[in-house]
């Protein structure tokens, strides 16, 4: 499955299994393809890093495929791109906590809504029927932006509970 050797003792198959299966889980809740068997592989080998060519023959696709499927975890901030020192070569990396990374940063897409939909309470006027289902909107987003700052503090204490300091 991987070029790793400290893999080499793996049943490539059943990785490649993994690998297919997660892809598709995070497929069907919305990721694109690719971006999510990249994703996949990344977390499947043990150094959390893997070069483009590594990863075009893992996931036998070409360069390009990698590429856009880097670009788009990189914008989601699932994946950091490195440069192999004294090369030109980048390897990808999963962040060690590529999932609080990632909602985290999803809290300055929640203001902007929020924003928005303040604007729009104001603009259909609070008392309107649009209004009144544009305030409720507005009021969930709020409700999700605070637990979702909870829930965050929740799993630093828990993480570091169970797996220590990062």
């Amino acid at each position: 499955m991987t070029t790793e050797p400290a893999e080499a003792g793996r049943d490539p198959e059943a990785v490649s299994k993994f690998v297919e299966g997660f892809a598709a889980q995070l497929v069907e809740a919305g990721m694109q393809r690719m971006p999510a068997r990249v994703f996949a592989a990344l977390l499947a080998s043990d150094s959390g890093s893997l070069t483009s060519a590594e990863l075009g023959v893992t996931l036998r696709v070409s360069p390009a495929a990698v590429s856009g499927a880097v670009r788009y975890l990189s914008q989601q901030h699932l994946v950091a791109r490195e440069r192999e020192p004294g090369s030109r070569r980048e390897r990808y990396r999963v962040h060690s906590n590529q999932w609080y990374e990632a909602l985290t940063n999803r809290e300055a897409v929640l203001k902007r809504w929020e924003n928005a939909l303040s604007e729009g309470v104001t603009s259909l006027g609070a008392d309107t029927p649009a209004g009144r289902r544009m305030a409720e909107t507005l009021a969930f987003f709020e409700f999700i932006d605070g637990e979702i700052v909870a829930m965050m503090e929740r799993w630093r204490v828990h993480r570091e509970e169970r797996f220590g300091r990062p």
